[in-house]
């Protein structure tokens, strides 16, 4: 007899073992962590750099990981906030597993860490289907990438926490129609908070760093309607957004809805 085995819902599986350990992990040291997802050329690293900054400014115990094919450019452009940065090189890899992130953070991980922030490798499609632990997931997008980036890319928008529009300054210039960037997201995750930044001007990265800092003091971010349909789908029943946390994959699971301490 012949069994077909589905590889892609293996390797899933696996991964949502690892992310719940890693999760566990974190809330066990009091970090929250924070999946920025986004494409290339986004301005997701400049903006995280600018996060990153403030946070060290403000006394808030931060750190980031990021994640790459090849090269340590973002890491070291990273580490100029003063906070501690660690890379992870993916060696052809198109997204970041949970189990990759957990062995780069053991043993480097400073103690009373607050906010972990991972940047992911810069893509929407891999990464969307990978839970990493995350207590905020975060789906970038720059003003030059045209409006319909959430409706091309459902899932990644579709699973988000939080999105951010970046690269504001020069909305008006490339011809940005932000009501209908608005209405895709929208479409894909109704009544998901959006944010407007600019890491030129500084324009909401303030704003961006008390959400993050809020979700990490426990209150419960937004759930979105992606991950109840799967629910209902794989398990004919709710769980109550309170008492889980949106899984990768679109599952609601048991689980932290940000580290209190």
């Amino acid at each position: 007899m012949c069994r077909t085995v589905d590889l892609h819902r293996a390797v899933l599986a696996k991964n949502d073992e690892n992310a719940l350990a890693l999760r566990g992990y974190l809330g066990d040291r009091g970090t929250a962590a924070v999946n920025l997802l986004s494409s290339p050329g986004s301005g997701k690293t400049a903006l995280l750099e600018q996060l990153l900054a403030r946070a060290v400014a403000g006394g808030i115990p931060a750190a980031a990981v990021t994640a790459d094919l090849a090269t340590e450019n973002d890491a070291t452009r990273l580490a100029r906030s003063g906070a501690p940065v660690r890379q992870i090189l993916t060696d052809g890899l198109c997204h970041l597993e949970a189990g990759m992130l957990r062995r780069r953070l053991e043993g480097w991980l400073p103690e009373g860490t607050r906010l972990l922030f991972v940047e992911n490798v810069g893509n929407l499609v891999c990464p969307a289907s990978y839970d990493l632990g995350e207590t905020l997931r975060i789906a970038l997008a720059s003003v030059t990438e045209g409006e319909d980036k959430p409706v091309k890319y459902p899932t990644a928008f579709g699973l988000a926490h939080l999105v951010v529009i970046t690269k504001t300054d020069i909305a008006d210039a490339v011809g940005f129609d932000r009501e209908a960037f608005l209405g895709g997201v929208r479409q894909v995750n109704p009544g998901v908070p959006v944010l407007e930044t600019s890491a030129r001007t500084g324009r909401g990265v303030d704003a961006l760093l008390a959400h993050v800092l809020r979700c990490a003091a426990g209150e419960e971010a937004h759930v979105p309607v992606l991950a109840r349909q799967h629910e209902r789908h794989l398990h004919g029943h709710d769980h109550p957004p309170a008492e889980g946390h949106t899984h990768a994959d679109g599952h609601v699971r048991p689980g932290v809805r940000g580290p209190a301490r």
